[in-house]
């Protein structure tokens, strides 16, 4: 196998893996992501692109994750929760280091509900904002996936300009 396939292959897994990152809890989608656009641009011998794109990829797999903390915290004051159930809520996204993948859903539920409870609220309202964490989750994912989707387009433009004038086959 010549460089060039062994770096479309490697990038392909990393590819597809980092995709499945983006919905599933627990894997690194958007590091995956970035990982595979490296590996093709150092493993192919015909690819010469600047450093300023890999580093421009990898600021777009970093956002992924502020996305991440932004959404769960917007979840928590869009259904009327208060400082304290957002401070939980972050907190709880550690809990993915406890109880693996399922962490990242249930932890900052279960942060944004005790934060709430702590902080002297109502049991009704805690399980609110705890529920904002889900629905913030939701809309984490769907930007993350409009991130990757970016950086993979970017990729694919890249890999195709960088392809001698031929005819396509097609």
């Amino acid at each position: 196998m010549d460089s060039a396939a062994l770096a479309t292959l490697v990038s392909f897994i990393l590819l597809i893996t980092g995709i499945a990152g983006m919905i599933l809890p627990g894997l690194p989608g958007a590091v995956l992501v970035w990982l595979g656009i490296v590996a093709y641009g150092f493993l192919n011998p015909h690819v010469h692109w600047s450093i300023t794109f890999f580093l421009m990829e990898g600021m777009l797999a970093l956002l992924t994750y502020v996305v991440d903390y932004l959404a769960t915290i917007w979840g928590v004051a869009k259904f009327k929760g208060t400082k304290a159930g957002a401070i939980g809520a972050v907190l709880g996204m550690f809990f993915v280091f406890i109880i693996g993948p399922p962490g990242l859903i249930i932890g900052p539920f279960l942060g944004a509900v005790t934060g709430e409870l702590i902080a002297g609220g109502e049991m009704r309202q805690a399980l609110t904002s705890g529920f904002g964490t889900f629905v913030g989750f939701l809309i984490a994912t769907f930007v993350r996936l409009l991130i990757c989707g970016i950086m993979i387009s970017w990729f694919v433009a890249k890999v195709i300009a960088s392809i001698p004038n031929q005819p396509l086959p097609f």
